[in-house]
């Protein structure tokens, strides 16, 4: 056993090798039908156990100056060995030879089992174990990392007075007609879609990709056309242009609408598709407005979002050509919530665009 310091792993893994090492040592000497009597640790003299540690000492060679008192505890020194991850030598020290005292503030522990106090231990480090395998686990994945390791994400400014930092795939094979432009909400940026493996998995499902950081997040500084709406829908349609985005499928979750919406609601020729999620500033938009949009949309939500996903979809509805998801168990930040869901609907509605 190594001290804490030097063992690899978590400080839980440590735990409960600790536990089980000192436990098994404790179980074979009372399968043995012997008492174990673990030497003293005390002052110098015959019969000392001397400490040892993989590292630096935990405690000085030698006793300060001045009387020490000794302590009958049952199982202390062992209990001290294992927490601070020690080990003892047992058998005691070669005649003639002192060896060296751990002192504990002004008390020296000194330790004398029997086989009845080793049952006693062992079954107690064995009820810990128990207790610790009967924990529940580490929580489920919230992320889906469905990219390769054959996947570049190129990254970049785009050129003018108010760059957009963006990054990009590029299909693996056969490019589809439509490319994918991934806007994010207020606690997110381009970086989100990376983590989760969406620019990756569009990536091998033949998609061109390109998620772009919004003025004053991630790596975009803030801008003054996204002080209006006009300027918000004029900058979306510079930064596609500038891109060569051609047949834009336009993902906009919360924050986000207020670029997105606006550039539906002009009817530019650049996009495909729409796939609003939650987005923000429907209510700034009348029913006859959304009645005119002709694209083909995905409404997406998650069932727990009981505010703004609920205001947005009423407005929603009133696009023509629409189809609904609602992913269970998922909040306002739904993809992340259920990214496996999210990435099946979004796959799903991709493909069968025309």
């Amino acid at each position: 056993m190594v001290c804490w310091e030097e063992a690899g792993g978590s400080p839980l893994a440590l735990g409960l090798r600790t536990i089980r090492e000192v436990w098994t040592v404790g179980l074979a000497y009372l399968l043995s039908g012997a008492a174990w009597s673990p030497p003293s640790v005390g002052l110098g003299g015959a019969g000392p156990a001397t400490a040892h540690c993989a590292s630096a000492p935990l405690w000085p060679r030698s006793p300060p100056p001045g009387p020490h008192s000794s302590l009958q505890s049952r199982g202390g020194g062992a209990m001290v060995a294992a927490l601070f991850g020690c080990w003892f030598r047992v058998g005691g020290a070669r005649p003639g030879v002192s060896g060296p005292v751990i002192p504990v503030g002004p008390t020296v522990v000194q330790t004398s089992m029997s086989r009845f106090q080793v049952a006693l231990l062992g079954l107690g480090l064995l009820l810990m174990l128990l207790l610790y395998v009967g924990l529940p686990g580490p929580p489920e994945q919230t992320s889906w990392l469905w990219g390769g390791p054959n996947v570049t994400i190129l990254a970049g400014l785009t050129p003018g007075n108010s760059p957009i930092f963006y990054r990009e795939v590029l299909p693996l094979h056969r490019a589809r007609r439509v490319e994918v432009v991934l806007l994010h909400g207020k606690a997110f940026n381009s970086h989100t879609w990376e983590q989760l493996g969406t620019l990756q998995l569009l990536a091998q499902r033949g998609y061109r990709a390109v998620a772009l950081d919004l003025p004053g997040f991630g790596n975009s500084a803030p801008s003054k056309e996204a002080n209006t709406e006009a300027g918000r829908a004029e900058l979306l349609e510079r930064v596609l242009r500038d891109l060569e985005v051609h047949n834009a499928i336009l993902v906009s979750p919360s924050l986000s609408g207020r670029y997105a919406l606006p550039f539906l609601i002009q009817g530019h020729h650049q996009l495909r598709g729409f796939v609003p999620i939650a987005p923000a500033s429907t209510q700034n938009y009348t029913q006859e407005q959304f009645w005119a949009v002709k694209t083909p949309t995905l409404i997406l939500y998650g069932e727990l979002d009981r505010i703004l996903a609920r205001e947005s979809l009423r407005q929603l509805r009133h696009l023509p050509n629409h189809s609904v998801v609602k992913l269970r168990d998922a909040g306002h930040a739904c993809y992340l919530h259920k990214p496996q869901d999210f990435h099946l609907v979004l796959l799903a509605f991709l493909d069968h665009l025309p």
